[in-house]
């Protein structure tokens, strides 16, 4: 049975490079939200997007899932509605979903992380670390799998979820 497996984490914790790393590993479709939502901004700057970039992951995710393909999104994914969002995909697909949270516990190495990385999509703002930390993100107290990356390197935690997602008992 194919898998939806929903990222969430605030910018900078390593998400992005893990689930593509992932994705990879698993052979998986990777679904990233900042660059749905740069392309939108790119068509149509200063436009407000709201829920639209999730939305159109979690339409892309089914699409996939309902071929037999694992998907992955990689979205900060910030609120249980989001995350209920991607849960729901992966009902409509008949499929599994494995929520992993991926958190930096090390603020001054997740502020390093944040502020030396390159942005590689057009569309999408570079963010500072002021803006990271007054995000509204709650944390996902029953994700299946939380990953502290002040604690493994990007390709540890990614061979970690690799060699544990079927392990795990997801929730449906």
């Amino acid at each position: 049975m194919p898998i939806l497996i929903a990222f969430a984490g605030l910018p900078g914790t390593g998400k992005s490079t893990i689930a593509r790393l992932l994705a990879r590993e698993i052979g998986a479709a990777y679904l990233r939200v900042d660059a749905i939502e740069g392309a939108l901004r790119s068509r149509d700057p200063g436009r407000a997007i709201g829920p639209e970039g999730y939305d159109i992951a979690a339409s892309l995710a089914v699409s996939n899932l309902e071929i037999g393909r694992d998907a992955i999104v990689d979205c900060v994914n910030p609120w249980p509605l989001t995350r209920d969002g991607f849960r729901q995909a992966a009902r409509r697909a008949h499929a599994e979903f494995l929520g992993v949270e991926i958190v930096c516990a090390d603020a001054g190495l997740h502020r390093e992380r944040l502020e030396s990385r390159t942005n590689d999509l057009p569309g999408v703002p570079k963010l500072d670390w002021a803006q990271v930390v007054a995000r509204d993100y709650r944390p996902w107290e029953d994700a299946d799998i939380r990953i502290d990356t002040s604690l493994s390197t990007a390709q540890e935690a990614a061979q970690t979820l690799a060699s544990r997602m079927r392990g795990v008992v997801p929730r449906r």
